[in-house]
């Protein structure tokens, strides 16, 4: 039998702690997901690093793992005789003994937590499993943050087997309820939707991490959202009522004479709503547009103005300067 190095796979200490063994195995389960990994050893890498957290993870299996002592990695081994009088009657075998010769270490494992192989002692005792936790990027537009919805979510997640090491992948479609106000980077949890527990364990719980998809017309910042108000020069000069959109449907804003571009114009509680509080508002940033083409009369319209007006709009650069 060849010895694996489950600590060594999974680049950890065998001091490590079970957070940090799930931390490692999580980061590395990502790199070499084969619908992620790029790399053509990547899926056999992924049921290799799956195996090592499939015993690491469990206080119980770990222990055993450790009893077997600590070897270079792809070295020749035979398991001790106390792991051999699980398999057979005490003394039954001798030096002779071929019963591991072609056997895999993962397959030593479940053989001995289900009681494969004879033993004097009786088939070992299994103990519940709890299946494994996942977590998931999901994108969803401001609308549905906006107004809550709900959404179906397609994913697929490794399960083990009859086997109990070796993963596969298994489709699942969940229907999912996105709460009204949701922000970036918040966590929905579904509770027991994650990996199946073994022997009786409960099953794991399947997190959401949602992500803000890009507004082709709104920019958000917390709760508030921004977005350009185009307004043509007598509009911005002399004030305007001019309808605009929200998520929340057509408003009309007051815009006041002497509005000047780049001046943000807001409109309270009209942002994201929150679960608990107020709202966050909408703020319409006034960009002053000329309109195309300009026509002759238009022209000398503006020339008039020119002429009339005797005001230095860049006197603020000048005194900044000095």
């Amino acid at each position: 039998m060849k010895y694996k190095d489950y600590y060594e796979i999974l680049g950890v200490a065998r001091t490590a702690t079970t957070q940090e063994i799930k931390k490692a195995y999580r980061k590395l389960a990502h790199q070499y997901h084969p619908d992620v990994s790029k790399n053509p050893q990547g899926e056999e890498k992924f049921k290799e690093i799956a195996e090592a957290y499939a015993t690491l993870k469990n206080p119980e299996t770990r222990q055993e793992y450790d009893d077997l002592g600590q070897r270079r990695a792809g070295e020749d081994f035979t398991p001790p005789p106390d792991w051999q009088q699980h398999y057979g009657q005490a003394g039954q075998y001798g030096a002779e003994d071929t019963r591991f010769e072609d056997v895999d270490l993962a397959d030593l494992f479940k053989a001995f937590r289900s009681g494969g192989f004879a033993s004097s002692a009786g088939p070992r005792e299994r103990h519940p499993v709890p299946g494994e936790d996942y977590s998931v990027h999901v994108s969803v537009s401001l609308e549905q943050v906006y107004s809550g919805s709900e959404i179906d979510l397609a994913v697929e997640m490794a399960e083990y087997d009859g086997s109990d090491h070796l993963p596969r992948r298994v489709p699942r479609t969940f229907r999912v309820n996105i709460p009204k106000g949701a922000t970036e980077g918040q966590r929905l949890r579904l509770a027991g939707k994650g990996g199946p527990g073994r022997y009786g364990g409960p099953a794991g719980d399947l997190y959401l991490v949602l992500s803000i998809a890009p507004h082709p017309r709104y920019r958000l910042s917390g709760r508030d959202l921004y977005f350009d108000l185009p307004l043509a020069p007598w509009e911005a000069a002399l004030g305007a009522a001019i309808e605009i959109p929200t998520l929340g449907g057509k408003l009309e804003l007051k815009v006041k004479p002497g509005t000047s571009s780049g001046q943000r114009l807001r409109l309270a509680k009209r942002g994201l709503p929150a679960p608990q509080g107020d709202a966050g508002d909408l703020y319409a940033v006034a960009q002053i547009v000329i309109p195309k083409p300009i026509t002759e009369e238009a022209r000398q319209l503006y020339q008039q103005l020119a002429a009339m007006s005797d005001a230095n709009v860049r006197d603020q650069i000048w005194q900044e300067a000095k």
